[in-house]
């Protein structure tokens, strides 16, 4: 049993990272949002910005590192693990680790729709010289 699960919605910082140790293969990705904060003393809209690292095993990582891109909105079903450890001075230290279970795309970044834009345009192009009478 899973105690704590999330849904994460956010653009990719970057495009992810594909890692393979020994037979270990997994993908590092960063979801970034941004919320509402209130106005400042202006009277201008705050953001506050938040970025949260994400880890994919196996094939669930291998098909977000072949098909997400920068940008890219992505929806993601994740659990939270904690990883404990005593450091090198004898503390105990806490951290966090978003593993992701399972994801689906929303809204594609400026680098997805300029490929889906560029292969419409050779596609067109394609279909414009087989449609031509020889």
């Amino acid at each position: 049993m899973n105690s704590f699960t999330l849904t994460a919605i956010g653009n990719l910082a970057r495009n992810p990272d594909l890692v393979a140790k020994g037979d270990t293969v997994y993908t590092r990705f960063c979801l970034v949002g941004s919320d509402y904060a209130g106005k400042d003393d202006e009277g201008s809209v705050r953001e506050t910005v938040t970025s949260v690292w994400f880890v994919a095993f196996g094939a669930l990582g291998e098909a977000i590192a072949k098909n997400a891109r920068k940008g890219d909105q992505l929806i993601v079903d994740a659990r939270i693990r904690s990883n404990n450890w005593i450091d090198k001075h004898g503390e105990k230290q806490y951290d966090y680790s978003f593993v992701a279970q399972g994801f689906r795309f929303g809204a594609p970044g400026r680098a997805k729709r300029e490929e889906f834009e560029s292969k419409r345009d050779e596609d067109a192009a394609a279909d414009a010289q087989s449609a031509e009478p020889a």
